[in-house]
């Protein structure tokens, strides 16, 4: 099997970010990311140009790491509240999950991703909960909701 070693010019989910050298497969360094501008060949001229692309990552990893840091203050700050409805004995019907919070915060504004939002199980008890959102591997906040238990239907927006 041929390999090749490439440079990427940008970030490739599963292969890492711009400026990393990488050993791919030599069709998919030939047929794809070489064309699509999405990396070029590890020759010796090159990798000269590595530094300049290092510098470069890391203006964009700093401005990002700030922009997460900045919506993480504005997730913490935020209390949204869920009404659950109840049937007789007070029990409740349905769970608030992973995607109710994730609607709740795309209501207020915030666009993250779902699977950011770490809940290891729906939340089908009454009360405050604290939910972990990780938007950064440096970076995690914690949602507070609370969850009341309202009788008969379940509101509508």
């Amino acid at each position: 099997m041929a390999n090749a070693q490439v440079i990427l010019k940008e970030k490739i989910e599963g292969l890492g970010a711009e400026a990393d050298v990488v050993k791919v497969r030599a069709g998919y360094a030939r047929n794809f990311l070489i064309p699509q501008g999405k990396a070029f060949e590890a020759s010796k001229s090159n990798l000269r140009h590595v530094e300049a692309l290092k510098t470069n990552r890391a203006a964009r990893e700093a401005e990002e790491l700030v922009g997460f840091q900045e919506l993480a203050a504005k997730i913490s700050k935020l209390k949204p509240k869920f009404v659950l409805s109840t049937g007789q004995g007070g029990k409740a019907f349905g769970s608030v999950t992973s995607i109710d919070i994730h609607k709740e915060l795309e209501a207020a504004g915030i666009v993250i991703d779902r699977h950011a939002i770490e809940l290891d199980k729906p939340v089908k008890k009454s009360g405050k909960t604290e939910v972990q959102i990780r938007l950064h591997p440096e970076v995690i906040t914690t949602l507070t909701i609370s969850v009341d238990a309202g009788a008969g239907e379940k509101e509508e927006a």
